[in-house]
């Protein structure tokens, strides 16, 4: 029997299906696991054992009469604590929502359920998904940061709560903390997901994203929670379908392009050594792998980032913080002050930047089929009171392209490390496809970390 402590997602839904396991033991052995492990990592803002369990049960009457079953039945998951869960507490990390129960479900979680998963609860996000430091631990070492502000759903599915968490990403949020816990983490083109339900950050920024185990989970997820809303301004009808079913299609090599200069400039030693390690191992499969000079437009970009958050989130929060300000804290009441300070001139030169940059990578990529480039500087930083630098991710975020991270082994302090691809706007399935090439050939299976391990 496969152990249900790491089996992925497909897999999960495989046992169920055949009926192997049965969607209640999957959702008690779960909810177990986090009783025993959670006091300590605290990656739960809240857990809804009773509705899961009664959704477990109805998954299991499903099977028994012989339905048609999603391809998520009886997956349980976990959900960011910033998007809608009806009858399950929202509080956004703020004392402000601390008694926020919605009455409907965001989109992303009603098409979850519609595919068969199980919402276990919400997990832990900084407050408004926009301040630092979380209150969870990293599970592999508690002195490193386990990023933000989805770091709540990266402990849950690198402790092995669940195989599947929801996060959302304005600038790193979703590929940061997977990396620094050593799981895959998936940002798709903005406006494939729909947003509708998800408490905002930055209306022009965020992107709802996921976790799980492997690249062909993250495709299988793609499938569930992709397609137009017309209820989200920023929705778009996909130009792709069938993500999971492209992985299956004869395995080409993909020609990747290396970052050069700033992000060269800014990695440490060891990761640009295993980094030099991975491109020979990739070469050798018979990968083609050049170097990718940064446009003119990056320079700036991530400066654009920051004054695009800023200003929509002080708009977002205008109300709350006239009414309540000392509920916020400093971090959150800094972002909102500046946000107020940036004058309409500099949002729209950001909003016209962005749009260059998009352009200037879509043209470069022509002939590419993703870019790589380590998935952080380095293993999670050992300083608490940050949740790490957004180099790495803030620049493909402002231009809505999709980014995945794949775990590629241990550094030399015991902390994961790995690498992260960015394809070109809407082509998310020709990236899943070099992604999964990829974890192929380096091969690496992610092991337990030590704080999440069970006695007995």
């Amino acid at each position: 029997m496969t152990d249900l402590a790491l089996a992925s997602v497909t897999k999960t839904a495989q046992l169920v299906r055949e009926r192997q396991i049965s969607a209640s033991e999957l959702v008690t052995s779960a909810l177990e696991r986090i009783r025993q492990t959670d006091a300590e990592l605290q990656a739960w803002e809240t857990l809804d054992e009773e509705g899961a369990l009664a959704q477990a049960g109805q998954a299991d009457a499903s099977v028994t009469s012989g339905e048609v079953l999603g391809p998520l039945h009886g997956v349980p998951v976990g959900v960011k604590d910033i998007i809608a869960t009806a009858g399950i507490r929202t509080a956004m990390g703020s004392p402000i929502y601390d008694e926020n129960v919605p009455t409907q479900d965001a989109a992303v979680v009603a098409r979850l359920k519609g595919a068969g998963a199980i919402v276990l609860g919400k997990t832990v996000t900084v407050e408004f998904a926009m301040s630092c430091p979380p209150r969870t631990l990293n599970p592999w070492n508690r002195e490193h940061t386990p990023g933000g502000s989805s770091s709540g759903s990266a402990v849950a599915l690198a402790s092995s709560h669940c195989p599947l968490t929801l996060g959302t990403q304005t600038a790193g949020s979703v590929i940061r903390p997977a990396a620094y816990n050593g799981v895959t983490g998936f940002k798709p083109t903005y406006g494939l997901v729909s947003r509708r339900g998800v408490f905002p950050v930055s209306w022009t920024l965020d992107t709802v994203g996921w976790m799980t185990r492997t690249v062909t989970d993250t495709a299988v997820v793609m499938d569930v929670l992709s397609g137009h809303d017309q209820t989200d301004s920023a929705s778009v009808r996909p130009r792709q379908s069938g993500f999971a079913a492209g992985l299956a299609e004869a395995p080409n090599a993909p020609r990747l392009g290396i970052i050069s200069g700033d992000i060269e400039r800014t990695t440490s030693t060891e990761m640009q050594a295993h980094m030099f390690e991975l491109i020979e191992l990739l070469r050798q499969g018979g990968n083609w792998v050049e170097l990718f000079d940064l446009p003119i437009s990056y320079l700036h970009i991530r400066d654009a980032n920051l004054a695009i958050q800023s200003t929509e989130a002080a708009e977002v929060h205008r109300r709350d913080f006239a009414e309540r300000p000392d509920d916020y804290s400093p971090q959150a009441r800094a972002k909102i002050e500046t946000g107020n300070l940036i004058p309409a001139t500099a949002y729209v030169q950001a909003q016209r930047l962005r749009r260059q940059f998009r352009r200037d990578i879509d043209e470069s990529m022509t002939t590419l089929d993703a870019l790589i480039m380590p998935a952080a500087a380095g293993p999670a930083p050992k300083d608490l009171t940050t949740t790490g630098d957004t180099t790495f991710y803030s620049p493909w975020t402002t231009a809505g392209l999709p980014a995945i991270t794949i775990p590629t082994g241990i550094s030399q302090n015991g902390m994961p490390i790995g690498v992260q691809l960015v394809g070109r706007g809407h082509d998310d399935s020709g990236l899943l496809r070099a992604a999964r090439w990829v974890e192929e050939r380096v091969g690496y299976t992610p092991k337990p970390p030590p704080l999440a391990s069970v006695a007995g």
